[in-house]
């Protein structure tokens, strides 16, 4: 089950995310681009740019998610330092 995930970044890909159910919010490059996620939606997020899930509206949330090239799961630059102690937000599965 996904949390809120705060900002981020990648440095070595980009990140595709698939929506298959669930709603909330995502924003990219600036919290004021936040809009709706919703089933049948693809997410994209380029490499290095920071982006974030403040808002799950209705859960569960499932993604697929596509890194490409595939992530190493320590690629994850969080904006505030603090955030990543919360680093669990993220599950990496079948890596």
């Amino acid at each position: 089950m996904y949390r809120p995930v705060p900002p981020h970044h990648h440095t070595q890909c980009d990140e595709c995310l698939y929506v298959f159910s669930g709603r909330g919010a995502f924003w990219m490059g600036d919290p004021a681009t936040k809009a709706e996620f919703r089933p049948g939606q693809l997410i994209i997020f380029p490499r290095g740019t920071v982006h974030a899930l403040p808002d799950l509206i209705e859960q569960p949330i499932v993604f697929l998610a596509i890194d490409t090239p595939r992530r190493d799961p320590a690629d994850v630059v969080f904006q505030d330092p603090e955030d990543a102690k919360s680093a669990g937000v993220i599950k990496v599965v079948g890596y």
